[in-house]
C-alpha cells in the first residue's frame, strides 16, 4: 500500500515537472515567434480562436496561453474582443495532450523509450546555449512526463485492487456536481488541468473510475483551470480581469452545459464507438473532452463580440492614467512587459515635454512672471516615472531572453534621461528674471523647437528618426550658443560691464535650456530604437 502511494505521488510529481519543463522550454525556444504569431493572426474571432488553439498545442498549456494573453491585452497589443477568441482556442487546444496520452502513453510504456530524451535534453541544457538549451529543457520535460505516466499507471493499478469508485451511482445531479467539484479543487491545487486529465485517464485505464465518473472529473478540470488566469489577473488592470472573466465564463458555461447534457454526450460517444470505430475507454474520454469544448466554441464564437461587450459592461474601464497599462501578469512574458514599459515611457515623455514647453516660454515673455506648472501634474508625472522604474526593474532577465537586451538598454537610456528631465521641472528662480537678453531668447526658441520635434517623434514613429536627427542639430547649436554666452558674460563680468550675479543668472538659464533640449532629444532617440552613442558633453546632469 505504501509503495502504491509512493508511485502514485511520484508519478504525479514527475508528470507536473515534465509539463513545466516542456512548457517553459518550448516558450523559450520559440522566443519572440509566439508573440509575433499571436499578434499577426488574431484579426477576426475565428483567426483568434485558431491562434489560441495552435499556441496551446505548441506550448502544451492553456494556463501558459492565458497568462500570456492577459499580458498582451493589458499591454494594449490585442483588443479584448480578439482575446475572447484566443481564450476559446486555448480551452480546445489543451485537449491535445490528452490525445497524446490516450493514444500513446497508456498503450505503450513510453517511459522506458523516452529515457534517452531525458539524458540528451539534460546535456543540451547544461552544455548548449541560447535556444538549443531551451530545446534541451523541452526534450527532458517530454521524457519526464511519460515516465511520470508510467509511475501513475503502476500506482493506479495497485489502487484499483484495493479501492474503486466504479460501483458508485452517478445518476443524481448532486453526486455529479460533487464529483465535478473534486476535479475543480484538484486542478486548482495542481495548477494544471492536463495533470488532472492525465490522472483521470490513468484511473480509467486501470478500472479505478468509471467512464461517466471520468467524464465529470474532466469537466471539473476544465472549469478549475480558469483559476490560474484569475490568480494572474488579481491586482491587474481591468483588461486583465476581463480576459480572466471571459475564460471563467466560457469554461464554466461549457462545463455546466456538458454536465446537464451528459446523457446525450454519452449516447453520441456510444454511436461513434459502434459506427465510427471510436476506441472505448481513455480515447473516448478524450473525445468527450474535445467534443464538449467544441460544442461550447460553436455556441460562443459566433457571438464573440456581444460576449466581449457583456464583459466590458460587467467590468467597466477605470480612469486613464499614465501607467495604467502596467500589469503584474506581463512580467510572465518579458517581451510583453517591455512593450508595456515602452508605451508608458511614451506617455510620460509627452506629458514631460508639454510641461517643459510651458516653462521654456518664460525667457521670451520677459515679463518677470515665473511660469506656474500645475502641481498635480508634476506630482502625477513623478509618481508615474517611479512606477515605471520599479516595474522595469522587476522584468525577469535570464539567458533565454538575451535577445531582448537591446530593447532593455534603449529603455534604460530613456528612463535615465527622463529622470534628469524630471529634475528640470524644478525651474531656476531666475528663469523669468534675467532682463532683456537676446541669447536667452534665442536659446529658449531652440529649446521649444526641440520639444515640439520631440512630441512629433513620440506621437508618430514614422518620422521619429528624421525628427531625432533634426533635434541633434538643434541641440548641438544650443550647446554652442550656451558656450558662447558663457564666455561672453564671464568677460563682461570680469571687465565690470555686467553684474556678476546677473552673469550667473544668464548662465544658469542657458544651462537649463540646453539640458532640457539635450535630454529630450536623447529620450526620443532611445524610444525610437536609436543606436548612436551619446556625444561627449562637458556635463551630463
Amino acid at each position: 500500500m505504501v509503495l502504491m502511494v509512493v508511485k502514485l505521488l511520484g508519478g504525479i510529481g514527475l508528470f507536473l515537472t515534465g509539463m513545466v519543463l516542456l512548457t517553459d522550454g518550448l516558450k523559450a525556444f520559440s522566443g519572440d515567434a509566439l508573440r509575433r504569431a499571436l499578434l499577426q493572426f488574431t484579426g477576426t474571432p475565428f483567426k483568434a480562436f485558431t491562434s489560441g488553439t495552435l499556441l496551446t498545442l505548441l506550448v502544451q498549456s492553456s494556463a501558459a496561453t492565458t497568462i500570456t494573453l492577459i499580458g498582451f491585452v493589458s499591454a494594449g497589443l490585442l483588443s479584448f474582443p480578439q482575446a475572447v477568441g484566443v481564450v476559446m482556442g486555448a480551452s480546445l487546444g489543451t485537449t491535445g495532450t490528452g490525445w497524446l496520452i490516450s493514444l500513446l502513453g497508456l498503450k505503450v510504456s513510453l517511459g522506458l523509450y523516452t529515457m534517452p530524451l531525458i539524458g540528451i535534453g539534460a546535456l543540451m541544457k547544461l552544455l548548449a546555449r541560447g535556444r538549443v538549451r531551451a530545446l534541451g529543457m523541452a526534450l527532458s520535460g517530454f521524457g519526464i512526463m511519460f515516465v511520470g505516466i508510467d509511475f501513475m499507471q503502476q500506482g493506479m493499478q495497485t489502487l484499483s485492487e484495493h479501492f474503486s469508485l466504479r460501483a458508485m451511482d452517478m445518476d443524481g445531479l448532486g453526486i455529479r456536481l460533487a464529483t465535478m467539484l473534486i476535479g475543480m479543487v484538484v486542478t486548482v491545487m495542481m495548477q494544471s488541468s492536463t495533470a488532472v486529465v492525465a490522472m483521470t485517464l490513468t484511473a480509467l485505464s486501470t478500472g479505478t473510475v468509471s467512464f461517466e465518473q471520468g467524464a465529470v472529473l474532466v469537466i471539473g478540470a476544465a472549469i478549475g483551470t480558469t483559476m490560474t488566469g484569475v490568480l494572474a489577473a488579481i491586482g491587474g488592470s481591468v483588461l486583465a480581469k476581463r480576459t480572466a472573466l471571459a475564460h471563467v465564463l466560457f469554461n464554466l458555461s461549457t462545463g455546466l452545459l456538458a454536465l446537464l447534457l451528459l446523457p446525450a454526450f454519452m449516447a453520441a460517444l456510444g454511436w461513434a464507438q459502434h459506427y465510427l470505430g471510436l476506441q472505448p475507454g481513455a480515447v473516448s474520454l478524450v473525445a468527450f473532452h474535445t467534443l464538449f469544448i467544441g460544442v461550447g466554441v460553436c455556441l460562443f464564437l459566433p457571438f464573440a463580440a456581444p460576449f466581449a461587450h457583456l464583459i466590458e459592461r460587467l467590468l467597466p474601464s477605470r480612469p486613464d492614467t499614465l501607467v495604467n497599462l502596467l500589469d503584474e501578469s506581463q512580467l510572465q512574458v518579458p517581451e510583453v512587459a517591455l512593450d508595456t514599459t515602452h508605451k508608458a515611457l511614451e506617455r510620460i515623455s509627452l506629458e514631460m515635454f508639454d510641461l517643459l514647453a510651458v516653462a521654456a516660454q518664460c525667457p521670451v515673455r520677459n515679463d518677470g512672471q515665473a511660469p506656474v506648472l500645475e502641481e498635480h501634474k508634476v506630482k502625477k508625472l513623478k509618481q508615474a516615472l517611479r512606477q515605471v522604474r520599479d516595474f522595469f526593474a522587476r522584468i525577469p532577465v535570464d539567458e533565454e531572453s538575451v535577445y531582448l537586451m537591446p530593447r532593455r538598454l534603449e529603455q534604460m537610456h530613456a528612463i535615465d534621461h527622463l529622470v534628469r528631465l524630471q529634475s528640470r521641472l524644478k525651474l531656476p528662480e531666475q528663469l523669468c528674471d534675467i532682463g532683456i537678453n537676446p541669447q536667452a531668447t534665442e536659446g529658449a526658441a531652440i529649446a521649444r523647437q526641440v520639444l515640439e520635434e520631440a512630441r512629433r517623434a513620440v506621437e508618430d514613429p514614422a518620422v521619429a528618426h528624421a525628427e531625432a536627427e533634426a533635434m541633434a542639430r538643434q541641440t548641438a547649436r544650443l550647446l554652442e550658443l550656451r558656450q558662447q554666452v558663457r564666455l561672453a558674460v564671464l568677460r563682461e563680468s570680469a571687465g565690470g560691464h555686467r553684474d556678476s550675479f546677473d552673469a550667473m543668472k544668464v548662465m544658469d538659464v542657458m544651462r537649463w535650456l540646453e539640458r532640457v533640449a539635450y535630454h529630450s532629444w536623447r529620450v526620443c532617440h532611445s524610444l525610437s530604437g536609436g543606436t548612436t552613442p551619446e556625444p561627449e558633453q562637458a556635463d551630463l546632469d
